[in-house]
């Protein structure tokens, strides 16, 4: 028996032996979190219904059971909203989606199907700025009179402050002799949230997209640059203030919305965003550190930034992933090292947190920058186009379409599409890794990453060798009297390279 079949019955033993999750105590909005993986989508990418080349709301409706299939609980999707660009980053009308995705109508029926087969919808509510495009821009930029021009921040003469990037943040006007704050581009004005109508506005547009279309949460794009205050342009006072209101707006609309934000940041500049604003932050720190864990072969401190949040915050708070529709990505990253991918996905999904995949991760999709290369058309079959759309794709695909495909690899039990679904699947089951304490265990191989995941019920012990040489009599030691109680009982047999053991105990 190979060491990587080994650790593919290893994982489905143990989703057998499940008993199931725990009943938890607590209310029946938040239970669905327990063990819960969510799934990124960019729609324009993922399956296009109608032949013009662009993903539609038809079309994920029609791949919808290929999503419950792969056992996420939910699904964000990139702006849907009305836009003048590819990405949707800058609405023009907040109330109404993009023609090229489809209607209203078509994305109310793409949420009942989704909530038909037990998943909930998170769509991409982009505060921070609007578009350039927008009608009330446009409006404020040609009438100093109008309603909407302290909609937006303008200046006589460019302020002498750049963006944390060193990027020009004042953009000259274009129709009279003034400047505009943008922090990402001019293209995106910023919102000025000092205005109370914007606030009431972000609120009323928020209720419609609950009450009206049927959302079950928002991932809030860019949280930290909500409100300037002075030079200071990030994480400021009153930025915090306003995630404070607007989500405690949120609960009184639907006790159950979910938001999570985006802190592009360590882990300690993350944890001023709690505990009363966002329900969860992206925790960028934590994908780094899988990353370059796998990348180097080293499991050194890969665990620090989950122990620190494990120590401050309950696990549904903080949202791990590998990489996003912003990053290269992981097979990319990974020089198509395809264990090294499995090594990663086995790190994300058996340890805390509420985690994310972005689509194609789980088949291996490769991409780098620019952004567009790191959002291109999903790989469903080798049919013409990887059977994204019978018409010319809005962008080429990648060159690995043949081989990183859903047909190719659902038919191999060995692929890294169903390495996912295994893990997926087992951390729905597990309690232990649904929602146990993290335990780190010493190993005596800096190669060797290694740690305990416990409930009262059970115990799960993951030992992955990161490294490129087979680890032999590898000894594992705990601080924790009763972990290290639980390991003492444990003998390992030789670890390959790149391999990863995942081992049902009992606490």
């Amino acid at each position: 028996m190979t060491s990587q079949s080994l650790h593919v019955l290893v994982v489905a033993a143990l989703a057998a032996r499940a008993l199931g999750a725990q009943s938890l105590a607590m209310d029946s909005s938040q239970a669905w979190k327990h063990g819960a993986v969510c799934y990124e989508i960019f729609v324009r990418s993922f399956y296009d219904s109608d032949g013009d080349g662009i993903g539609d709301f038809n079309g994920l409706t029609q791949k919808l059971d290929y999503v419950k299939d792969l056992g996420v609980k939910c699904v964000w999707l990139m702006p849907i909203m009305a836009s003048p660009s590819y990405h949707g980053y800058d609405a023009t009308d907040y109330y109404r989606v993009e023609p090229d995705y489809g209607t209203n109508a078509d994305f109310k029926r793409l949420v009942a199907a989704a909530h038909a087969r037990g998943l909930r919808v998170f769509i991409d509510m982009v505060l921070n700025h609007a578009s350039s495009e927008h009608p009330y821009f446009l409006e404020a930029t040609r009438d100093t009179a109008s309603p909407h021009r302290s909609w937006f921040r303008f200046s006589k003469t460019k302020p002498d402050v750049k963006g944390p990037w060193g990027q020009e943040v004042w953009h000259k006007s274009p129709v009279r002799d003034e400047y505009y704050y943008g922090i990402f581009w001019s293209g995106m004005p910023d919102l000025n949230y000092e205005t109370p109508a914007v606030r009431e506005e972000a609120n009323k547009v928020a209720r419609f997209w609950i009450d009206q279309m049927g959302v079950d949460g928002f991932r809030l794009d860019a949280v930290p640059y909500l409100v300037e205050e002075g030079n200071a342009l990030a994480g400021t006072r009153r930025t915090h203030d306003v995630l404070r209101a607007y989500a405690a707006a949120l609960k009184r609309m639907a006790p159950g919305v979910f938001t999570v934000g985006e802190v592009w940041d360590s882990v300690g500049a993350m944890l001023p965003y709690y505990p009363d604003q966002l329900d969860a932050y992206f925790a960028f720190e934590l994908s780094d550190a899988i990353m370059n864990a796998v990348r180097s072969g080293s499991g050194t401190h890969v665990l620090d930034g989950y122990m620190r949040l494990q120590r401050t915050h309950p696990p549904t708070r903080w949202s791990p992933f590998l990489r996003n529709h912003d990053q290269t990505r992981t097979m990319t990253e990974l020089r198509g090292d395809t264990d090294k991918a499995k090594l990663a996905a086995t790190l994300l999904l058996t340890l805390p947190g509420l985690p994310f995949v972005y689509y194609g991760e789980e088949i291996g999709m490769t991409g780098d920058k620019p952004d567009e290369r790191l959002r291109t058309p999903m790989h469903w079959t080798r049919a013409n186009h990887a059977g994204f759309t019978r018409g010319t794709p809005w962008e080429a695909l990648q060159p690995d379409s043949m081989t990183a495909n859903v047909a190719a690899q659902t038919a191999d039990t060995a692929s890294l599409l169903n390495h996912y679904r295994r893990l997926i699947r087992l951390r729905a089951q597990n309690s232990a890794i649904a929602s146990g304490e993290l335990v780190p265990l010493a190993a005596h191989d800096t190669s060797v990453v290694a740690y305990l995941r416990r409930d009262t019920r059970r115990a799960v012990l993951v030992v992955a060798n990161l490294g490129a040489s087979a680890v032999s009599n590898l000894g594992l030691t705990s601080d924790d009297a009763a972990a290290q109680r639980i390991i003492a009982r444990v003998a390992l047999p030789p670890i390959a390279p790149r391999r990863a053991y995942i081992l049902p105990l009992r606490p």
